[in-house]
């Protein structure tokens, strides 16, 4: 698996394609068309890949960041900048993936267009909803990864606790019981 999905939306989890993003050289996972492909697969949207291209790739990252834009106005409390707004605007427009009933169960499949304006579709309702007050950002000083805080009395810390909860927890361990020479 190349991607990991610890935030419960695809659109949140789509922003994590970038990891560490404020760090001096943030880890881009997707580096290439091919990987864009299995961000698709992995996070069950399509269940073939839509054969990315470069203008796809392209058009992902600027979508990526226009909603990663429209997050951290939503956390600072400020106004939505109008250009972000307007990139995920243009690819929620865009015709969605397809869902068929058959007798094996659901089938979806789509192009990367398709799959886009899915993820543009769902920070739509995120960004625009009542679920705008429940994104967080994950407490561990390296991961920027976001999250609905759908917890109970609303104090969830971390994108995850199996990984960053865990780290956390473990270095405030090893630091309490450091021996000091």
């Amino acid at each position: 698996m190349n991607h990991a999905y610890p935030c419960g939306t695809r659109a949140l989890d789509f922003l994590g394609t970038l990891r560490a993003r404020r760090n001096p050289a943030p880890t881009e996972m997707l580096a290439s068309p091919e990987l864009l492909h299995s961000w698709f697969v992995e996070s069950g949207m399509l269940d073939d890949g839509p054969d990315a291209d470069q203008a796809d790739l392209e058009a992902a990252v600027e979508l990526r960041e226009s909603i990663y834009s429209l997050v951290e106005a939503r956390l600072a409390g400020r106004s939505l900048p109008a250009d972000a707004v307007g990139v995920v605007n243009r690819r929620a427009a865009d015709a969605p993936i397809e869902v068929q009933l058959g007798a094996d169960g659901t089938r979806r499949s789509g192009s990367a267009v398709q799959g886009l304006a899915t993820v543009a579709r769902e920070a739509v309702e995120i960004l625009g909803g009542t679920d705008a007050a429940l994104l967080r950002e994950c407490g561990r000083p390296e991961c920027t990864q976001v999250y609905l805080d759908r917890s109970r009395g609303r104090r969830r810390e971390w994108c995850a606790m199996r990984t960053c909860g865990n780290r956390v927890k473990v270095s405030a361990y090893r630091s309490r019981h450091r021996t000091v020479p």
